[in-house]
Protein backbone atom coordinates (compact mmCIF):
# COMPACT_ATOMS: atom_id res chain seq x y z
CA UNK A 1 0.00 0.00 0.00
CA UNK A 2 1.35 4.08 -1.04
CA UNK A 3 2.39 5.77 2.22
CA UNK A 4 -0.09 8.25 3.39
CA UNK A 5 1.75 11.48 3.42
CA UNK A 6 0.70 13.95 6.22
CA UNK A 7 -0.31 17.81 5.57
CA UNK A 8 2.34 20.04 7.27
CA UNK A 9 1.56 23.76 7.34
CA UNK A 10 4.73 26.40 7.29
CA UNK A 11 5.12 30.15 7.22
CA UNK A 12 6.73 33.12 5.93
CA UNK A 13 6.38 36.57 7.72
CA UNK A 14 4.21 37.76 5.65
CA UNK A 15 0.77 37.02 7.19
CA UNK A 16 1.46 34.82 10.30
CA UNK A 17 -2.00 35.66 12.14
CA UNK A 18 -3.49 33.81 8.97
CA UNK A 19 -1.32 31.30 8.86
CA UNK A 20 -1.47 30.47 12.82
CA UNK A 21 -5.41 30.75 11.70
CA UNK A 22 -5.44 27.96 9.56
CA UNK A 23 -3.32 25.78 11.88
CA UNK A 24 -5.93 26.01 14.33
CA UNK A 25 -8.77 25.26 11.95
CA UNK A 26 -7.07 22.09 10.62
CA UNK A 27 -6.77 20.75 13.95
CA UNK A 28 -10.45 21.61 14.57
CA UNK A 29 -11.38 19.63 11.03
CA UNK A 30 -8.72 16.99 11.59
CA UNK A 31 -8.98 15.95 15.30
CA UNK A 32 -5.35 16.49 15.86
CA UNK A 33 -3.13 18.78 16.59
CA UNK A 34 -1.81 21.19 13.77
CA UNK A 35 0.52 23.51 14.41
CA UNK A 36 3.01 25.24 12.02
CA UNK A 37 6.55 23.89 11.29
CA UNK A 38 8.97 24.82 14.34
CA UNK A 39 10.97 26.98 11.49
CA UNK A 40 13.41 30.14 11.79
CA UNK A 41 12.92 32.47 9.00
CA UNK A 42 15.74 35.45 9.16
CA UNK A 43 17.39 38.07 7.83
CA UNK A 44 21.53 38.93 8.11
CA UNK A 45 22.73 42.26 8.48
CA UNK A 46 22.45 43.03 5.31
CA UNK A 47 19.37 42.13 4.58
CA UNK A 48 19.76 38.53 2.98
CA UNK A 49 17.44 36.09 4.25
CA UNK A 50 18.08 32.48 5.84
CA UNK A 51 15.57 29.50 6.64
CA UNK A 52 16.42 26.92 8.66
CA UNK A 53 13.85 24.11 9.41
CA UNK A 54 13.87 22.61 12.46
CA UNK A 55 11.75 19.24 12.02
CA UNK A 56 11.90 16.06 9.14
CA UNK A 57 9.73 17.00 6.57
CA UNK A 58 10.88 14.16 4.30
CA UNK A 59 8.29 12.36 2.70
CA UNK A 60 5.57 14.97 3.97
CA UNK A 61 2.93 17.32 2.00
CA UNK A 62 4.23 20.62 2.30
CA UNK A 63 1.86 23.76 2.42
CA UNK A 64 4.37 27.21 2.46
CA UNK A 65 1.44 29.83 3.64
CA UNK A 66 3.36 33.33 2.24
CA UNK A 67 1.15 35.84 0.51
CA UNK A 68 3.27 38.55 -1.23
CA UNK A 69 2.32 41.59 -0.25
CA UNK A 70 3.88 44.51 1.20
CA UNK A 71 7.32 44.36 0.90
CA UNK A 72 6.77 42.19 -1.80
CA UNK A 73 10.25 41.38 -2.47
CA UNK A 74 10.85 40.38 1.09
CA UNK A 75 8.11 38.35 0.98
CA UNK A 76 8.64 36.58 -2.25
CA UNK A 77 12.29 35.95 -1.68
CA UNK A 78 11.43 34.23 1.63
CA UNK A 79 8.82 32.02 -0.16
CA UNK A 80 11.04 30.81 -3.00
CA UNK A 81 13.88 30.53 -0.41
CA UNK A 82 11.38 28.12 2.30
CA UNK A 83 10.35 26.10 -0.38
CA UNK A 84 14.39 25.44 -1.95
CA UNK A 85 15.07 24.62 2.04
CA UNK A 86 11.70 22.51 1.67
CA UNK A 87 12.70 20.53 -1.53
CA UNK A 88 16.66 20.00 -0.22
CA UNK A 89 15.34 18.07 2.87
CA UNK A 90 13.01 15.70 0.50
CA UNK A 91 9.85 16.94 1.00
CA UNK A 92 7.27 14.79 -1.10
CA UNK A 93 4.88 17.57 -2.40
CA UNK A 94 5.29 21.44 -2.00
CA UNK A 95 2.16 23.57 -2.15
CA UNK A 96 2.30 27.51 -1.96
CA UNK A 97 -0.42 29.14 -0.42
CA UNK A 98 -0.40 32.38 -1.79
CA UNK A 99 -3.71 34.59 -0.87
CA UNK A 100 -2.29 37.94 -2.50
CA UNK A 101 -0.05 36.88 -5.52
CA UNK A 102 2.12 40.28 -5.64
CA UNK A 103 2.86 41.19 -9.24
CA UNK A 104 -0.16 40.07 -10.68
CA UNK A 105 -1.08 43.86 -11.99
CA UNK A 106 1.99 43.38 -14.25
CA UNK A 107 0.37 40.44 -16.50
CA UNK A 108 1.27 41.86 -19.82
CA UNK A 109 2.93 44.39 -21.79
CA UNK A 110 0.94 47.96 -22.10
CA UNK A 111 3.95 49.70 -23.97
CA UNK A 112 6.64 48.88 -25.40
CA UNK A 113 9.98 47.79 -23.11
CA UNK A 114 8.04 46.80 -20.13
CA UNK A 115 7.97 43.38 -18.77
CA UNK A 116 5.50 40.35 -17.87
CA UNK A 117 6.64 40.51 -14.38
CA UNK A 118 3.63 38.16 -13.21
CA UNK A 119 5.00 35.13 -15.84
CA UNK A 120 8.72 35.70 -14.13
CA UNK A 121 7.27 35.34 -11.18
CA UNK A 122 5.81 32.38 -11.90
CA UNK A 123 8.92 30.91 -13.52
CA UNK A 124 10.87 31.56 -10.22
CA UNK A 125 8.06 29.90 -7.90
CA UNK A 126 8.09 26.63 -10.45
CA UNK A 127 11.75 26.65 -10.46
CA UNK A 128 12.13 26.92 -6.59
CA UNK A 129 10.56 23.33 -6.43
CA UNK A 130 6.71 24.44 -5.33
CA UNK A 131 4.54 21.92 -7.37
CA UNK A 132 1.13 23.42 -6.92
CA UNK A 133 -0.04 27.23 -6.34
CA UNK A 134 -3.72 27.89 -4.19
CA UNK A 135 -4.54 31.55 -4.56
CA UNK A 136 -7.21 34.03 -3.99
CA UNK A 137 -8.95 36.37 -6.38
CA UNK A 138 -6.07 36.30 -9.01
CA UNK A 139 -5.85 40.09 -10.57
CA UNK A 140 -6.30 38.46 -14.12
CA UNK A 141 -7.27 34.85 -14.69
CA UNK A 142 -4.99 34.36 -17.76
CA UNK A 143 -1.94 34.38 -14.92
CA UNK A 144 -3.40 30.73 -14.19
CA UNK A 145 -1.61 29.93 -17.78
CA UNK A 146 2.23 31.80 -16.55
CA UNK A 147 2.21 28.60 -14.82
CA UNK A 148 3.10 24.69 -15.93
CA UNK A 149 1.99 23.52 -12.21
CA UNK A 150 -2.24 23.53 -11.11
CA UNK A 151 -3.03 25.99 -10.13
CA UNK A 152 -5.95 26.53 -7.51
CA UNK A 153 -7.75 30.16 -7.57
CA UNK A 154 -10.39 30.35 -5.04
CA UNK A 155 -12.70 33.32 -4.88
CA UNK A 156 -13.83 35.86 -2.35
CA UNK A 157 -17.33 36.19 -3.82
CA UNK A 158 -19.17 33.14 -2.14
CA UNK A 159 -17.46 34.65 1.16
CA UNK A 160 -18.65 38.10 0.22
CA UNK A 161 -22.47 36.60 -0.37
CA UNK A 162 -22.84 35.26 3.16
CA UNK A 163 -21.47 38.70 4.52
CA UNK A 164 -24.16 40.85 2.03
CA UNK A 165 -26.85 38.44 3.20
CA UNK A 166 -25.71 39.06 6.87
CA UNK A 167 -25.48 42.15 7.12
CA UNK A 168 -27.99 43.42 4.18
CA UNK A 169 -30.51 40.63 5.26
CA UNK A 170 -33.66 42.74 5.35
CA UNK A 171 -32.48 45.30 2.66
CA UNK A 172 -31.44 42.73 -0.13
CA UNK A 173 -34.22 44.24 -2.81
CA UNK A 174 -32.58 47.68 -2.25
CA UNK A 175 -28.78 46.47 -3.52
CA UNK A 176 -27.05 47.19 -6.55
CA UNK A 177 -23.73 45.49 -7.08
CA UNK A 178 -21.73 47.93 -8.44
CA UNK A 179 -17.85 47.26 -10.81
CA UNK A 180 -15.93 49.91 -10.63
CA UNK A 181 -14.16 49.36 -13.86
CA UNK A 182 -15.33 47.27 -17.53
CA UNK A 183 -12.54 44.78 -16.76
CA UNK A 184 -14.25 44.16 -13.60
CA UNK A 185 -17.57 43.45 -14.59
CA UNK A 186 -16.80 39.03 -14.19
CA UNK A 187 -15.79 39.35 -10.68
CA UNK A 188 -18.95 41.73 -10.10
CA UNK A 189 -21.59 39.76 -12.05
CA UNK A 190 -20.17 36.55 -9.99
CA UNK A 191 -21.74 38.74 -6.62
CA UNK A 192 -24.70 39.93 -8.08
CA UNK A 193 -25.87 36.23 -9.46
CA UNK A 194 -25.15 34.93 -5.56
CA UNK A 195 -27.48 37.63 -4.39
CA UNK A 196 -29.59 38.17 -7.05
CA UNK A 197 -28.70 41.47 -7.61
CA UNK A 198 -28.92 44.33 -10.50
CA UNK A 199 -25.77 44.79 -12.19
CA UNK A 200 -24.08 48.60 -12.52
CA UNK A 201 -20.57 49.74 -14.17
CA UNK A 202 -18.62 52.55 -13.11
CA UNK A 203 -16.83 53.37 -16.16
CA UNK A 204 -13.42 55.47 -16.05
CA UNK A 205 -11.33 57.38 -18.46
CA UNK A 206 -7.68 57.42 -17.70
CA UNK A 207 -5.36 60.49 -18.99
CA UNK A 208 -2.37 58.26 -17.37
CA UNK A 209 -1.72 55.74 -15.08
CA UNK A 210 -2.69 56.19 -12.01
CA UNK A 211 -5.03 59.73 -12.63
CA UNK A 212 -8.48 59.23 -13.27
CA UNK A 213 -9.71 61.93 -15.36
CA UNK A 214 -13.48 61.26 -16.01
CA UNK A 215 -16.01 58.78 -14.35
CA UNK A 216 -19.56 58.27 -16.10
CA UNK A 217 -21.93 55.54 -13.89
CA UNK A 218 -23.78 53.21 -16.17
CA UNK A 219 -27.24 52.01 -15.15
CA UNK A 220 -29.81 53.69 -12.31
CA UNK A 221 -28.41 54.07 -8.75
CA UNK A 222 -31.32 55.89 -7.82
CA UNK A 223 -31.71 55.38 -3.99
CA UNK A 224 -29.84 52.05 -4.51
CA UNK A 225 -27.48 50.50 -1.81
CA UNK A 226 -24.97 50.40 -3.92
CA UNK A 227 -22.19 47.68 -3.33
CA UNK A 228 -18.39 48.28 -5.01
CA UNK A 229 -17.04 45.02 -5.72
CA UNK A 230 -12.64 44.76 -6.76
CA UNK A 231 -10.01 42.37 -6.49
CA UNK A 232 -7.44 44.71 -5.00
CA UNK A 233 -7.28 48.44 -3.28
CA UNK A 234 -4.28 50.23 -3.40
CA UNK A 235 -4.43 54.00 -2.63
CA UNK A 236 -8.14 54.41 -2.67
CA UNK A 237 -8.26 57.18 -4.95
CA UNK A 238 -9.88 55.82 -7.48
CA UNK A 239 -12.21 54.05 -5.11
CA UNK A 240 -13.52 56.95 -2.55
CA UNK A 241 -14.06 58.81 -5.81
CA UNK A 242 -16.04 56.04 -7.78
CA UNK A 243 -18.27 56.05 -4.36
CA UNK A 244 -18.94 59.86 -4.76
CA UNK A 245 -19.92 59.58 -8.14
CA UNK A 246 -22.15 56.94 -6.99
CA UNK A 247 -23.25 59.16 -4.22
CA UNK A 248 -23.87 61.98 -6.70
CA UNK A 249 -25.81 59.91 -9.07
CA UNK A 250 -28.57 59.53 -6.15
CA UNK A 251 -27.46 55.99 -4.77
CA UNK A 252 -28.68 55.94 -0.84
CA UNK A 253 -25.47 54.06 0.89
CA UNK A 254 -22.26 52.80 -0.60
CA UNK A 255 -19.96 50.02 0.89
CA UNK A 256 -17.45 48.21 -0.74
CA UNK A 257 -16.13 44.79 -0.92
CA UNK A 258 -12.21 44.50 -1.55
CA UNK A 259 -11.03 41.07 -1.62
CA UNK A 260 -6.81 42.23 -1.46
CA UNK A 261 -6.06 45.23 0.87
CA UNK A 262 -3.17 46.83 0.02
CA UNK A 263 -3.85 49.88 1.48
CA UNK A 264 -1.12 52.17 0.62
CA UNK A 265 0.29 55.42 1.44
CA UNK A 266 -3.00 57.65 2.40
CA UNK A 267 -5.61 54.60 1.41
CA UNK A 268 -6.64 54.39 5.22
CA UNK A 269 -7.46 58.34 5.65
CA UNK A 270 -9.01 58.55 2.52
CA UNK A 271 -11.62 55.70 3.08
CA UNK A 272 -12.58 56.65 6.68
CA UNK A 273 -13.02 60.40 5.21
CA UNK A 274 -15.01 59.13 2.14
CA UNK A 275 -18.64 58.78 1.46
CA UNK A 276 -18.54 55.36 1.64
CA UNK A 277 -20.26 53.55 4.64
CA UNK A 278 -17.95 50.57 5.04
CA UNK A 279 -15.38 48.87 3.40
CA UNK A 280 -14.82 45.33 3.64
CA UNK A 281 -11.70 43.51 3.31
CA UNK A 282 -10.64 40.16 3.58
CA UNK A 283 -7.77 39.00 5.63
CA UNK A 284 -5.30 37.95 2.76
CA UNK A 285 -2.63 40.52 3.45
CA UNK A 286 -2.50 40.89 7.48
CA UNK A 287 -4.57 44.59 8.16
CA UNK A 288 -2.26 47.02 10.07
CA UNK A 289 -3.44 48.66 13.11
CA UNK A 290 -4.23 51.83 11.14
CA UNK A 291 -6.71 49.84 9.14
CA UNK A 292 -8.16 47.51 12.43
CA UNK A 293 -8.57 51.16 14.21
CA UNK A 294 -10.58 52.84 11.09
CA UNK A 295 -14.29 53.05 12.33
CA UNK A 296 -15.47 51.81 8.51
CA UNK A 297 -13.12 49.39 7.44
CA UNK A 298 -13.62 45.90 8.75
CA UNK A 299 -12.63 42.38 7.91
CA UNK A 300 -13.70 38.82 7.24
CA UNK A 301 -11.85 35.98 7.58
CA UNK A 302 -10.65 33.64 5.09
CA UNK A 303 -8.68 30.56 7.11
CA UNK A 304 -11.86 28.34 6.67
CA UNK A 305 -11.79 28.28 3.15
CA UNK A 306 -8.19 28.25 2.59
CA UNK A 307 -8.24 25.32 5.44
CA UNK A 308 -10.84 23.48 3.70
CA UNK A 309 -8.65 23.85 0.21
CA UNK A 310 -5.58 22.81 1.97
CA UNK A 311 -7.29 19.54 2.84
CA UNK A 312 -9.24 18.94 -0.39
CA UNK A 313 -5.82 19.11 -2.11
CA UNK A 314 -4.23 16.92 0.27
CA UNK A 315 -6.73 14.12 0.10
CA UNK A 316 -7.41 14.78 -3.53
CA UNK A 317 -10.67 16.05 -3.40
CA UNK A 318 -12.25 18.88 -5.54
CA UNK A 319 -11.23 22.45 -4.97
CA UNK A 320 -13.99 23.69 -6.91
CA UNK A 321 -17.04 22.62 -4.53
CA UNK A 322 -16.12 25.79 -2.71
CA UNK A 323 -17.89 27.85 -4.56
CA UNK A 324 -21.00 26.65 -3.61
CA UNK A 325 -23.14 27.80 -1.18
CA UNK A 326 -24.32 24.76 -0.15
CA UNK A 327 -20.16 23.40 0.81
CA UNK A 328 -19.15 27.01 2.01
CA UNK A 329 -22.15 28.22 4.01
CA UNK A 330 -21.31 25.22 6.70
CA UNK A 331 -17.82 26.17 7.13
CA UNK A 332 -18.36 29.91 7.99
CA UNK A 333 -21.91 28.73 9.82
CA UNK A 334 -20.52 30.10 13.02
CA UNK A 335 -19.73 33.93 11.47
CA UNK A 336 -22.66 33.82 9.66
CA UNK A 337 -26.46 32.87 10.56
CA UNK A 338 -28.45 33.38 7.02
CA UNK A 339 -31.03 31.01 8.03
Amino acid sequence: MPTRHEPKLIAGNANLPLAESIARRMSLHRGVEQGLVDARVERFNDGEIFVEVFENVRGEDMFIIQPTSNPANDNLMELLIIADALRRSSASRITAVIPYFGYARQDRRTKARTPISAKLVANMLTGAGIERVLTMDLHAAQIQGFFDIPVDNLYASPIFALDVKNQFKDRLDEIMVVSPDVGGVARARELAKRINAPLSIVDKRREKAGEVAEMTVIGDVTDKICLIVDDICDTAGTLCKAAQVLMDNGAKEVHSYITHGVMSGPAVERVSNSVMKSLVLTDTIQPTQEIRDAKNIRTVPTAPIFTQAILNIWNGTSVSSLFEDKTLTPIYETLYHTN
